[in-house]
């Protein structure tokens, strides 16, 4: 059974940092994509960043490139999303996500339209808040 567990989130003023932690468990970390997801109150939930764990190659959305920092480690199977600078328009539950295709997370986090029968085979965490003060 695939396991995500995400740890590290919490309350910090704007200009903070936060390290968040994804552990998984249940299936071949290095033969799957990692990718981590937000969702504000009232919005439809983003793609922010993901890792192919095979190769260490990493995408994120525009508007955290240069801020937030996703990483992992094969040893522990754990992946980690560095969070610098944090804006209060940063505020969300943010997910820990699993895909066997790691076009399928690059393509959400790019914000291209996938079919739903796609989005079904992502693994989710069950979230960690995020909340940024002004």
């Amino acid at each position: 059974e695939v396991q995500l567990v995400e740890s590290g989130g919490g309350l910090v003023q704007a200009g903070g940092s936060l390290r968040l932690s994804c552990a998984a468990s249940g299936f071949a970390f290095e033969d799957w994509a990692i990718g981590w997801f937000r969702q504000a109150p009232g919005k439809e939930r983003e793609g922010v960043s993901c890792i192919t764990t095979s190769n260490g190659e990493t995408y994120y959305t525009d508007s955290v490139k240069g801020r937030f920092t996703i990483s992992s480690d094969s040893a522990k199977n754990m992946v980690y999303l560095q969070l610098n600078a944090l804006k209060p328009e940063d505020t969300a539950v943010y997910y820990c996500a699993a895909a066997f295709n790691p076009h399928l997370l690059r393509a959400l986090v790019a914000g291209v339209v996938v079919p739903h029968e796609s989005v079904q085979s992502i693994q989710w965490g069950q979230g960690t808040q995020v909340t940024v003060s002004s």
